[in-house]
């Protein structure tokens, strides 16, 4: 029997990973999601799958929570915290646990660039170097923006107030938090991807532009798109009570779309899924209509 534990289970990923295991037949006794609150996890325990508490920064905690454990999707920490030590804290333990394969969620970075993107890059990169050094068997997810968040970069009320952003016709290949961890949930649930990397990048291509224009078809109404620049995007953030090193991180990301560091695709997902994920304009009906 295979014990598969799911770390960040009370994220948006994490849950939703289990959810999908759940609903691809794997028996709730051999799913275990591991969060620093056991308590916000009652609908799963429900279910029967067991709920492991620590933390990413507690050794001793992750020691217990691997326990009889085979398989760990190490969900990533988030941004401005220690993720060198956090990621590399829970490699070590599942090793000396005898855990056998981890899947982690990485960043998509495009092929020969050497872009930055503070908080984020050089993690990723030491985690992916420390993970393939570890004697375990991988798996590196590489994943695109999320598009059912691609609103944190553009006004809370684009319709009125239009998208103003430092980027153009930049392309992106989004997909949802939830179609990402249905391809996690597949990847633990088969065989054969020990070892391998796979790119998520979604089925349709999007710009900022473009959303600005499939926002004003789904309204019925012109919907303005405004190039700025860089410490424009961050003064208005600043403006709007987003402190400054948030604003500076989420301006990057734009920049990265811009410069089309999110752009690849190269089907892994859709294989995954069986299907094409779902198109930008989807997503938006999902919320406007």
């Amino acid at each position: 029997m295979t014990k598969i534990l799911v770390t960040g289970a009370t994220g948006a990923i994490g849950k939703s990973t289990i959810e999908h295991l759940l609903k691809k037949g794997v028996p709730s006794n051999q799913i275990i999601g591991f969060s620093r609150k056991k308590e916000s996890l009652k609908d799963l325990a429900a279910k029967g799958v067991e709920i492991r508490e620590g933390d990413y920064s507690d050794y001793n905690s992750l020691l217990h929570a691997f326990e009889g454990v085979d398989k760990v999707m190490l969900t990533s920490a988030v941004a401005f915290t220690d993720r060198f030590t956090q990621h590399y804290n829970i490699i070590t333990a599942a090793r000396q646990m005898g855990v056998k394969h981890i899947v982690y969620m990485s960043i998509m970075r495009k092929e020969g660039s050497g872009r930055i993107i503070s908080e984020v890059t050089d993690s990723d990169r030491f985690t992916e170097q420390v993970l393939k050094s570890s004697g375990l068997d991988y798996t590196v997810l590489y994943h695109p923006p999320f598009a059912d968040l691609l609103s944190f970069y553009y006004d809370s009320n684009p319709i009125e107030n239009g998208i103003k952003v430092p980027a153009n016709e930049g392309k992106m290949a989004p997909a949802t938090r939830d179609e990402l961890a249905e391809a996690h949930a597949e990847i633990l649930s088969t065989p054969g991807h020990e070892n391998k990397t796979y790119s998520l990048g979604g089925s349709y291509h999007i710009s900022f532009s473009e959303i600005a224009k499939v926002l004003s078809e789904i309204k019925g109404q012109p919907v303005s798109f405004t190039t700025i620049t860089a410490e424009e995007y961050i003064d208005g953030m600043i403006e709007k009570g987003v402190a400054r090193h948030v604003a500076e991180f989420l301006t990057s990301w734009v920049m990265a779309i811009e410069g089309g560091e999110f752009e690849h695709q190269a089907g892994d997902l859709e294989r995954l899924l069986g299907r094409k994920t779902k198109s930008f304009r989807d997503v938006l009906e999902t919320f406007f209509v």
